[in-house]
């Protein structure tokens, strides 16, 4: 199976599992992307096994899970907003457990153990409250997440094609040589299109909103690709990982997400378009 067979089936039944994940109950929205931060949280931590950096794996997997579901009870409505403090002791403990490891560089392996979390953790709590605009169980409306991916797709897909096919000014060679500035517009022109068309359909959100969502998609969206091939090259590794045959590791799939999805959470503050 060549490559890019391998890749249109990975790809195929990665957005059937997510898209039911999501659509199916709030149990298997958090159930699947608890799973996802795990994998992220472990995939990062593992990229760095190259360098002189020790993570604490533990600590900084067990805080990335503890935050994610809590704001996972909160979104439901079963936890207040005071039970993020539980998080400033469990940080403490990422401190003082470098003093018993006897490390060469002790507080860059602080700053790379709480990195992990920020990084992966946090993006997909926000959002996990995409589908809870009210903070409460009764009220979850998928519809927000599944279209924030759809854009995401929209984007990813629409940047791919009109690259390989038009990409001729690379937009950002030093870091990615095959990332195009008409592979950009490709994107941004597909996510557009898109998003005129769910605002027809998933009415929650005025069609502006839905504009400005996908702007920032493309945009953030871009960068956090960026980011992440960064990352790469620094490592000189290719992919982040291989557990998606074809598209690499969790960070790869899930690069853009990780900007994306805290500017969208923030833009919707601003809107009042959800409670937090």
């Amino acid at each position: 199976m060549n490559n890019f067979s391998r890749r249109s089936i990975t790809g195929i039944v990665f957005v059937l599992v997510l898209g039911g994940a999501i659509l199916l109950n709030p149990i298997s929205f958090f159930a699947l992307f608890g799973v996802i931060v795990a994998l992220g949280i472990t995939e990062f931590y593992k990229l760095l096994d190259s360098t002189h950096l020790k993570a604490n794996k533990t600590f900084g997997l067990l805080s990335g899970l503890l935050f994610f579901s809590i704001t996972c009870l909160y979104a439901a409505g079963f936890l207040n907003a005071s039970w993020f403090w539980v998080m400033v002791p469990i940080i403490s403990l990422v401190f003082i457990s470098e003093l018993y490891q006897k490390h060469d560089s002790p507080f860059q392996n602080i700053a790379i153990t709480l990195f992990g979390v920020l990084y992966i953790a946090v993006p997909f709590s926000l959002l996990v409250i995409f589908g809870f605009p009210q903070l409460t169980i009764e009220g979850y409306q998928p519809k927000l997440v599944i279209g924030f991916f759809f854009l995401l797709w929209a984007n990813d897909t629409g940047a791919y094609l009109t690259g390989i096919t038009l990409g001729k000014h690379p937009m950002f060679p030093r870091i990615s040589p095959k990332k195009s500035w008409e592979g950009f517009a490709g994107g941004f022109f597909f996510t557009q299109i898109v998003a005129f068309i769910i605002s027809k359909y998933f009415i929650g959100l005025e069609m502006t909103d839905w504009i400005v969502i996908a702007v920032i998609i493309c945009i953030f969206g871009v960068w956090g690709d960026l980011i992440e091939s960064m990352l790469k090259r620094s490592l000189s590794i290719k992919d982040s990982g291989n557990i998606l045959p074809g598209h690499g590791g969790i960070l790869d799939r899930f690069d853009s997400v990780l900007f994306s999805a805290p500017i969208v959470f923030v833009y919707l503050q601003l809107k009042n378009l959800m409670l937090f």
